[in-house]
Order: C-alpha cells, then structure tokens, then sequence
C-alpha cells in the first residue's frame, strides 16, 4: 500500500468535502464515491479530519501484526505523552508499552537530541532557510509542488527511523537473533508517519516494521499503565526532545538563531511559495508541520492539540534540556542522513513529450475559459481548471459539468438553480 490513506467505499456519500480541502488536488468524486489520485497525495490527512461521514482514514497497522515476532520494540512519538491528562511521569507510559507487549522502548524523543547535536556539529551549508525534513507530508509536499526547494531540505533521517535503526542493532546485539527477527514498529499520530513507516521518504528501505497509531494505543494504555509512583521506569529524553512534538521545538532543541515554525498544510504552501518567490532571505531555518500546532494536531491522536502541548510542556518542565540515553550517541553524521536524495515527483507533469504538454495546457485554457468559475463541484474536481485539466487528461468528460449539460435549455447557460429569480 503506497499511501496509508484510504476511503471505505460503503460509508462514502459522494458529498464533494474532500476535494475542497485537499492541498494537492488529490481526491476527485465519480460516480457517487471519493478517489485518491494515489500519486499527487502527501498523506495529510486533510480529508479525513473534514469528513463528515468518517469515510477516510489512515490504515495504520493493527496491533496483530506484533505477533509475527518473538523479540518486539515500540518506538513512541513523544506526542504519546501528551495524550493522558493525569499524567506526572513518562515512565507511566513507557512501563505500559512493555505490559502491552513489548519487551524494550527506544524513544524518538532521545533520537531527536542525537539527532540534532549531529546537525549542530556539521559546518552549515546548502542554501537558506534550510528547512526540517521532519514532515513526511511536507517532503512530499515539496517533491510535488516546490522541486526547486529540494536542495534547501536538510537530509537528515527522522527521529523514529533513527531510533528503530537504533532499537534492531542493540536488540540484535543483546539477543543474538537475526536482525529481521526483532519487531520494531513505530506508535504515530499521523497518516503521512504511517506511510513513512512503510515507504520511507529518504531511505532506500523502511527500517520499520510496521505502524500503530497512538488513537488505538491510547486505548490500551489507560486500561494497563501503573499509577503514578507506581514504575521506576524513567525517560531518556531531555525537555528538548519532548518539545519536538510541537511546533518550534525542533528549531529550540537546536539553538537556531534565526529559526521560523510554521504549521497547518495551507500556512505551510504560503510559506514555501514566498520562499521559492525570495521573500524570506532573513530565515536561516523553516519548521514546517502539515498538522495544526505540529504533530500534537495529528489526526491519529486523541487530545486536542492545544491540550496536548499543555501537557507536554508541564511534563518537560521537570526534566533536563537534555537527556542521559547512550544509545546512538556515538553514530557518525552518514549514519543519520539520507540513504535516497529526494527527488522530484512529476505528478502534476501534463506530459512527458514537452511539445504534448503545451498542447494540453493550451487546451486546458481554451477550456477553462468556457467554465463559469463557480468551482461548485458538482463535476466531482475541486474546481474548474481541475476539472478542464481531468477531460484534457481523460479523466472526466465535459458533459460531467451540469452548465454544459443544460446549456441548451437555458439562455445563460446556467442552471435554474444559480439563476436570480425576478423581484414581484
């Protein structure tokens, strides 16, 4: 499965919200049902946090799929912690995942620190802003939209991938079993986190073997956690790597001077568009989160993502900047980078032959310009170039729009219902 979200056919209406909030023009509407252009989506989850028929979802794995392995780690978003109003001690939640099931738990948390004190040692380079690899949905994002933005991302892994590798080398070592023989799944609050898992971004393999989300774990760990007091289980990340669970922490965790977050996927598109125009020359360093408020705002969790950053910044408040956890500590700067250079995604490509691709294009002008405008769509695309730029690509037909179809019948070639009725 190339992306992890998905439309369940028997509860979809066909009611068109998805293909307005989509920032890719992913999701078309035929013949009453939603579907995914698979290869403009970038997993954001957008569409299933405005469904109103709870029709879209992210297939997140189920927690059977441990069962494959004897030896099994969790590797836990931090914005796990910030889920449990009640909670005093991380501990709580790291000795629940090991009552879950798992024998170990390797906190991307910690992986963050390590991650950005390596960062921190390399001499800066590449043009600026330098932006965050650390949204999947905004990497696709950019191999989409903005491939000339490419250079500007920082190739560094993420936080969860860098724990697993972490978590199969130390199993391996302490276990003596074949490295394909530990289980290491990630707990994650987003859909663009569980496809990551699966087809990862910037490297040639996944490291992970699966990816649960924390809206099903939540679940369990209520009902299995120890009281507070009741573990002496401790976290081994500092205050700064649970502040990556939000928007700014990772820019904090790293002492960037001149450092920028910004979150939503539609804030996000504004701000890549004035840095591809060369109006953010000031900002050595872009935090960009398709979520609301970062990851705390993931569709696959449980809190508010206010809420939970409440939480978290209480939680963090008692801990030190930084963690105690050795493991990784000692990597070099090619162990914690890219193995795969992003690259640009033509999805939006009219064509492969350039003289073919100006032909359309010119096509899809003449036609859009015979459309109202209106962008109501009835047609089933999010608007009307979109649906010019679907029957130049065969996607649609024109008689799918309703002011074609009843263009005859009326004068204006507007449909009685956009028609003003006459006053008296």
């Amino acid at each position: 499965m190339e992306h992890s979200v998905t439309i369940d056919g028997r509860r979809c209406r066909g009611c068109t919200t998805c293909i307005k909030i989509c920032p890719t023009e992913s999701i078309r509407v035929r013949d009453g049902q939603a579907a995914i252009l698979s290869e403009r989506c970038i997993d954001c989850g957008s569409c299933i946090r405005v469904c109103p028929h709870r029709a879209i979802y992210s297939a997140a794995d189920p927690l059977s799929a441990m069962d494959r392995f004897s030896v099994r780690v969790a590797v836990p978003d931090p914005v796990l912690y910030g889920q449990f109003g009640q909670l005093s001690d991380v501990g709580q939640i790291l000795t629940g995942l090991e009552r879950l099931g798992f024998q170990r738990v390797f906190e991307p948390a910690r992986s963050a620190e390590l991650l950005a004190d390596q960062t921190a040692r390399q001499k800066k380079s590449g043009p600026l802003p330098r932006i965050s690899s650390g949204c999947p949905a905004v990497l696709r994002l950019i191999r989409l939209r903005f491939p000339h933005l490419i250079d500007h991302v920082e190739p560094v892994m993420l936080s969860m991938e860098f724990a697993a590798i972490q978590a199969r080398r130390v199993m391996a070592e302490e276990t003596g079993l074949p490295p394909e023989e530990i289980g290491v799944f990630a707990i994650v609050p987003c859909a663009a986190k569980v496809t990551a898992a699966r087809k990862p971004e910037g490297l040639e393999r996944p490291v992970l073997d699966g990816a649960f989300s924390i809206q099903e774990l939540c679940l369990e760990l209520v009902r299995i956690m120890p009281p507070q007091g009741g573990t002496d289980r401790s976290t081994a990340a500092g205050r700064g790597g649970i502040s990556t669970a939000f928007s700014g922490g990772e820019g904090a965790l790293r002492g960037e001077r001149c450092a920028l977050a910004v979150d939503g996927i539609r804030n996000v598109i504004e701000m890549l568009e004035e840095v591809e125009d060369g109006r953010q020359n000031g900002v050595e360093f872009l935090e960009l989160w398709a979520c609301t408020q970062g990851c705390v705002g993931g569709r696959l969790n449980v809190e508010n993502p206010y809420v939970a950053r409440m939480h978290l910044s209480a939680l963090a408040a008692e801990l030190p900047q930084r963690g105690k956890g050795e493991v990784g500590k000692d990597q070099a700067w090619d162990d914690v980078t890219f193995t795969r250079t992003l690259q640009y995604s033509p999805a939006f490509q009219l064509d492969e032959d350039r003289a073919a691709a100006m032909e359309k294009y010119r096509r899809i002008d003449a036609l859009a310009e015979q459309l109202p405008g209106l962008h109501c769509g009835a047609c089933g695309a999010p608007n009307c170039r979109a649906f010019a730029e679907d029957v130049v690509q065969g996607r649609a037909e024109e008689t799918d729009c309703i002011f074609f179809t009843q263009a005859e019948d009326q004068p204006t070639g507007l449909p009685p219902s956009f028609l003003r009725r006459e006053e008296g």
